[in-house]
């Protein structure tokens, strides 16, 4: 829920954190499923329980269950709180199914389950909050600072050693840069200055003590990089690579292997391999849990269509789906017409086509229900970009760059832009232009808990929206 917002860069934002797995890192990682399991034992010692294997093993299960962390000190505080209180709803749901399935949950007294409940968001709150504050300064002392210098002046380079400067829990200071076309009026206001040449890396490494090197030169450059990399064979620094691709706006940029050959993933969908199940497992279920307790409220709203104005109950309209295929979406009508050709009107305000009661349930969201179903036969995803009218997709994807990748996952009943601002009329291409960021976050950016964050800002939006019409 959204994991990666403070870099435009997935990529790179993993490159830095892997480089530098140090303090801050794995306080990050134990953290959150180090206070579940110190909560519980302190609520069970506070009611003068007995902790024993009960105890012991549930707290063992926790810790499994939650490692990593997942709350990063990089992160907003308000993108962490609500993470947090996400995570841990997920956290109470999964514990109480397998506690009742396997009947363990009998072993422990309601009042300290309770207490654990309240006790661990509120002191990992305060830990957290207190851990932002001391971290820098430990992080800070000289001997927790790794020194650095960047091979090439360029927007990667620049990139890195802004990060640096303006992240304290990265714990890194860059001495300087070293490349052998060096601009004046390229470098912006960083502290880092401008050492020499590429053929002066290498002393400037063994006299300094530099402890990392990030190659920041264009793949053109390869015979350079080599010839570098041979140099530096007589230092003791670490060296990483930061090629340039990373200049482009990738979409679950990651590393892979194909058989045995490294590769990196430029555009992908974040649905591969397990968390594709995981994806297609929650739409099963709550698709089929809503459709169970919305299907009498359904019928009634069948009804309330048929009555409203001549014309079918279920309004079929062809959309984009998953990579750009046509599929049927389905909808409770509330228009008198049923708009499907190759030139469609968007829904305006005050639009004569909309009948009264088609009124009320597209203020209310009501006429997206039937879309459960597309979500049960697989069709849609009940979080996803919103699919757009076939002839809405001809007209955007030559007018707003990027605007087919939103078609390499399943369209959603909800989204992120929709959440954000973005729902109802896109009367400009301004207001699509939006939209479309919206969606290509959520690609860069999906859990599972973002999804369910999702859907619980969508029924709060819902409530006082004033965009669908």
């Amino acid at each position: 829920m959204l994991q990666h917002e403070h870099s435009n860069h997935p990529l790179k934002g993993n490159l830095l954190q892997r480089a530098n797995f140090t303090l801050s890192t794995a306080i990050e990682a134990f953290l959150y499923p180090s206070i579940i399991a110190a909560s519980l034992l302190a609520v069970a010692g506070y009611h003068n329980e007995d902790i024993g294997p009960r105890y012991v093993i549930l707290c063992i299960l926790s810790f499994a269950v939650t490692f990593p962390g997942e709350a990063s000190f990089h992160e907003r505080p308000l993108r962490v709180l609500r993470k947090l209180l996400s995570n841990w709803l997920l956290f109470i749901l999964i514990m109480g199914v397998l506690g009742f399935a396997t009947t363990y949950i009998q072993y422990f007294p309601e009042n300290i389950l309770l207490a654990w409940v309240v006790t661990t968001p509120i002191a990992y709150g305060i830990i957290y909050t207190a851990l932002r504050f001391v971290l820098p300064r430990v992080l800070s002392s000289p001997g927790n600072i790794r020194t650095a210098v960047i091979a090439g002046v360029n927007e990667i380079g620049i990139h890195l050693a802004q990060q640096f400067q303006s992240d304290p829990y990265l714990g890194t200071h860059v001495l300087g840069f070293f490349d052998d076309d060096t601009p004046d009026d390229f470098l912006p206001d960083i502290s880092a200055p401008i050492k020499g040449r590429l053929f002066d890396l290498s002393e400037f490494v063994k006299q300094n003590h530099v402890e990392t090197i990030y190659l920041a030169l264009p793949m053109a450059a390869q015979p350079h990089i080599l010839g570098l990399l041979d140099s530096l064979k007589d230092t003791t620094a670490s060296i990483y690579f930061v090629p340039d691709i990373f200049i482009t706006d990738l979409i679950q940029g990651r590393f892979d292997t194909v058989g045995n050959m490294p590769v990196v993933a430029v555009c992908e969908t974040p649905f591969t391999g397990f968390n594709g199940f995981v994806k297609r497992a929650s739409d099963v279920v709550l698709s089929s849990l809503i459709l169970l307790l919305l299907l009498p409220f359904m019928l009634l709203l069948a009804i309330g269509v048929k009555l409203s104005s001549p014309g079918p109950v279920i309004f079929k309209q062809r959309r984009y789906g998953l990579d750009g295929k046509e599929i049927l979406v389905y909808k409770f009508r509330s228009m008198k017409v049923c708009d499907d050709g190759d030139v469609i009107k968007q829904a305006t305000k005050n639009d004569v086509r909309i009948t009264r009661f088609g009124a009320f349930i597209r203020k209310t969201s009501l006429d997206e229900l039937p879309q459960f179903i597309n979500a049960l036969q697989g069709r849609m995803s009940i979080v996803g970009p919103r699919p757009h009218a076939v002839a809405h997709n001809e007209t955007y994807r030559k007018a707003i760059k990027g605007y087919m990748i939103r078609h390499k996952i399943k369209p959603g009943i909800t989204g992120w832009a929709q959440v954000n601002g973005y729902r109802g009329e896109t009367e400009t291409i301004d207001k699509m232009q939006k939209r479309i960021k919206y969606d290509l976050e959520y690609l860069r950016n999906w859990s599972l808990m973002l999804d369910f964050w999702i859907i619980v800002k969508t029924i709060l939006v819902i409530v006082r929206d004033r965009n669908a019409y």
